[in-house]
């Protein structure tokens, strides 16, 4: 625990008088932005606004590392929603594919929050041994994300509508590769208009692969 941290423990009990659900949000964007080990207690505390005091930050929220599972679970409930459409089976599975690049781009790419995305940036977000378990929610959506698209793929090659020579893991790591790496050209400033058409030339990758009579 940090001096600072220990410090604000041992003013604990004070009424809180602050929006926690706000408050919640407002520390999803800065770790969101800025990651778990480097956000400090400090900016937390300054960021969260309405003057909350150090003991309504711990009677609300326990420690940092508590806030950010918070916050974590904040960003899995909302904005990370744009690729659960690989899971609905009543699109075919390149629709689905394509909805949730572009879905996922568009919002990691508009204004209102930081750029990116705090799932795919998260895999820096706690990268010490030390703080690694903090992340663990971000890694299991990783996961599922990943798993989302190899399940398209492997409809794909189901329905026939792909060729049964098609390496399915291949063009599911592609998908996934191209979605990972939007959130470091969006923290670089690329806009939406560049990944709509990167993705336009992406899905060529599945229709290449086609089952062709």
């Amino acid at each position: 625990m940090d001096d600072d941290e220990e410090e604000w423990m041992a003013q604990m009990g004070r009424p809180r008088t602050f929006d926690r659900q706000a408050a919640v949000e407002q520390a999803m964007f800065l770790f969101w932005q800025q990651g778990y080990e480097s956000t400090s207690l400090s900016q937390l505390k300054a960021g969260l606004g309405g003057g909350i005091s150090a003991p309504s930050f711990y009677a609300a929220f326990g420690s940092k590392e508590a806030l950010f599972r918070e916050a974590a679970q904040c960003y899995l409930d909302t904005y990370a929603r744009v690729t659960e459409c690989l899971w609905d089976d009543g699109l075919a599975p390149r629709q689905a594919i394509e909805l949730a690049l572009r879905q996922s781009a568009r919002m990691q790419s508009e204004p209102g929050h930081p750029p990116g995305c705090m799932v795919a940036l998260g895999c820096m977000s706690a990268p010490t041994p030390e703080h690694a378990a903090v992340a663990a929610p971000l890694t299991a959506s990783r996961a599922r994300t990943r798993a989302g698209f190899a399940r398209c793929v492997e409809r794909g090659l189901a329905s026939g509508e792909l060729a049964a020579g098609t390496d399915g893991a291949a063009l599911a790591a592609a998908f996934d590769g191209f979605l990972s790496g939007v959130s470091i050209q969006a923290r670089d400033g690329i806009g939406y208009a560049v990944f709509d058409g990167a993705i336009t030339q992406l899905m060529r990758l599945w229709d290449a692969s086609r089952l062709t009579a």
